[in-house]
C-alpha cells in the first residue's frame, strides 16, 4: 500500500492555497487528513509534544490515517544511538497515545555520524522490546553519510524488519536501492 502526505501539515503559506482562506489553523489538520492518507511529525525532533497532542491528533484523524514521527534528536544527534533505552521509552510513552494511527518512527541520523553497527542494533532492539501482541512498532531509518551502506547494516535492518528511507538529496551520499 501506498500512503502519501507531506511533511508537516502548519504551514502559513497553505492558507488560501490549500487550507481556505476562513478555516481556523486549528482545524488544518482536519482538512489535511481529508486530503492525504499521512502525515510526518517533523517537530518531536526538536521538541517531544506532550501524550495529550499525540492524543489530540489521534482523535482529530481518520481511523485509517498513519502518523509518522521523527524521533528525537537527543537519540540521533546528541547521544548519537548510544544508550537508547531512556529516549525510546520516553519517546513511546508519549507518541503510544497516537494508537494505531502510529505509523513508523523515523531515525533520521546525523551526516556526521559514521556506521556504528552495534548501536543500531542496540536501537532497534529497544523497539523491538516495546512491541505487543497487539502492536509493532515500525522503525524507517535515515543514514546520511555514505559509511552505513554494508552488507552488515543492511542485515540488522532486515533482522528488525526495519525499513530504510530513501532520502537523496544533492551532495548527500545517495541511498542504496535496498528493499529491507
Amino acid at each position: 500500500m501506498l500512503l502519501i502526505g507531506t511533511s508537516g501539515w502548519q504551514y502559513r503559506d497553505w492558507r488560501g492555497r490549500f487550507y481556505p482562506d476562513r478555516l481556523p489553523q486549528s482545524r488544518w489538520l482536519e482538512h489535511y487528513a481529508e486530503h492525504f492518507a499521512t502525515v510526518e511529525v517533523n517537530n518531536a525532533f526538536y521538541r517531544l509534544p506532550e501524550r495529550r497532542t499525540f492524543a489530540a491528533w489521534r482523535e482529530r484523524t481518520p481511523g485509517d490515517f498513519c502518523v509518522a514521527v521523527k524521533m528525537s534528536r537527543y537519540l540521533t544527534h546528541i547521544k548519537r544511538l548510544s544508550g537508547p533505552a531512556e529516549p525510546v521509552a520516553r519517546f513511546l510513552g508519549r507518541a503510544d497515545a497516537l494508537g494505531d494511527r502510529l505509523g513508523p518512527v523515523l531515525l533520521q541520523l546525523p551526516p556526521t555520524l559514521r556506521a556504528d553497527a552495534d548501536a543500531l542494533d542496540a536501537v532497534l532492539r529497544r523497539f523491538a522490546a516495546a512491541d505487543t501482541a497487539s502492536r509493532r512498532v515500525r522503525v524507517a531509518v535515515e543514514p546520511r553519510h555514505d559509511s552505513w551502506w554494508t552488507a552488515e547494516i543492511r542485515r540488522i535492518l532486515e533482522r528488525h524488519g526495519a525499513a530504510l528511507c530513501w532520502a537523496d538529496r544533492g551532495g548527500r551520499p545517495v541511498t542504496p536501492l535496498w528493499r529491507t
